[in-house]
Protein backbone atom coordinates (compact mmCIF):
# COMPACT_ATOMS: atom_id res chain seq x y z
CA UNK A 1 0.00 0.00 0.00
CA UNK A 2 1.15 2.91 -1.23
CA UNK A 3 1.35 6.14 1.49
CA UNK A 4 1.56 10.13 0.25
CA UNK A 5 1.73 12.48 2.88
CA UNK A 6 2.12 15.96 2.62
CA UNK A 7 4.73 17.42 5.11
CA UNK A 8 5.70 20.87 6.26
CA UNK A 9 9.56 22.78 6.74
CA UNK A 10 11.37 20.16 3.65
CA UNK A 11 13.16 22.51 1.95
CA UNK A 12 16.07 20.72 0.20
CA UNK A 13 18.00 17.66 -0.36
CA UNK A 14 19.80 17.46 3.15
CA UNK A 15 16.28 17.28 4.12
CA UNK A 16 15.12 14.80 2.22
CA UNK A 17 18.01 12.22 2.71
CA UNK A 18 17.40 12.85 6.60
CA UNK A 19 13.74 11.67 6.06
CA UNK A 20 14.89 8.74 3.44
CA UNK A 21 17.55 7.73 5.77
CA UNK A 22 15.54 7.40 9.17
CA UNK A 23 12.37 6.00 7.44
CA UNK A 24 14.91 3.24 5.51
CA UNK A 25 16.13 2.46 9.24
CA UNK A 26 12.42 1.98 10.75
CA UNK A 27 11.60 -0.41 7.70
CA UNK A 28 9.87 1.87 5.59
CA UNK A 29 10.54 0.93 1.56
CA UNK A 30 10.18 2.71 -2.05
CA UNK A 31 11.02 6.14 -0.21
CA UNK A 32 10.24 9.27 -2.20
CA UNK A 33 10.47 12.70 -1.47
CA UNK A 34 9.36 15.41 -3.60
CA UNK A 35 11.03 18.40 -3.77
CA UNK A 36 9.33 19.68 -7.00
CA UNK A 37 5.88 21.00 -5.68
CA UNK A 38 4.59 22.70 -2.58
CA UNK A 39 3.89 21.37 0.09
CA UNK A 40 6.83 18.88 -0.34
CA UNK A 41 5.21 15.06 -0.55
CA UNK A 42 6.84 12.00 1.09
CA UNK A 43 5.78 8.64 -0.21
CA UNK A 44 6.52 5.40 0.63
CA UNK A 45 5.08 1.77 1.07
CA UNK A 46 3.62 1.21 4.22
CA UNK A 47 1.82 -2.13 5.40
CA UNK A 48 -1.75 -1.08 7.07
CA UNK A 49 -2.96 2.33 9.22
CA UNK A 50 -0.56 1.79 11.70
CA UNK A 51 2.05 2.75 9.21
CA UNK A 52 0.54 6.04 9.07
CA UNK A 53 0.71 6.83 12.83
CA UNK A 54 4.03 5.37 12.58
CA UNK A 55 5.08 7.53 9.48
CA UNK A 56 3.81 10.50 11.47
CA UNK A 57 5.11 9.90 14.71
CA UNK A 58 8.92 9.57 12.95
CA UNK A 59 8.57 12.64 10.60
CA UNK A 60 7.66 14.60 13.58
CA UNK A 61 10.40 13.37 15.51
CA UNK A 62 12.55 15.34 12.74
CA UNK A 63 10.63 18.35 12.40
CA UNK A 64 9.01 17.58 9.70
CA UNK A 65 4.99 17.49 10.53
CA UNK A 66 2.09 16.50 8.24
CA UNK A 67 0.03 19.54 6.54
CA UNK A 68 -3.16 19.06 7.97
CA UNK A 69 -1.54 18.91 11.98
CA UNK A 70 -2.81 22.00 13.71
CA UNK A 71 0.35 23.01 15.63
CA UNK A 72 0.65 25.88 18.15
CA UNK A 73 2.73 29.15 17.23
CA UNK A 74 5.99 27.90 20.22
CA UNK A 75 5.54 24.45 19.08
CA UNK A 76 6.28 25.33 15.32
CA UNK A 77 8.69 27.06 16.35
CA UNK A 78 10.31 23.70 17.81
CA UNK A 79 9.33 21.74 15.03
CA UNK A 80 11.30 24.32 12.84
CA UNK A 81 14.79 24.26 15.00
CA UNK A 82 14.87 20.67 14.56
CA UNK A 83 14.14 20.70 11.32
CA UNK A 84 17.49 22.90 10.41
CA UNK A 85 19.15 20.39 12.56
CA UNK A 86 17.86 17.13 10.40
CA UNK A 87 18.39 19.07 7.52
CA UNK A 88 22.00 19.56 8.41
CA UNK A 89 22.91 16.26 9.13
CA UNK A 90 21.44 15.06 6.04
CA UNK A 91 23.83 17.20 3.93
CA UNK A 92 26.70 15.65 6.00
CA UNK A 93 25.22 12.24 5.13
CA UNK A 94 24.49 12.80 0.95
Amino acid sequence: MLITVEVKNVRCEGCANTIKNSLKNEGFENIVVDLSCEPRKVTVSGKDEASIAQLRAILRKLGYPFCDEEIKFSESAKLKAKSFVSCSVGKFSI
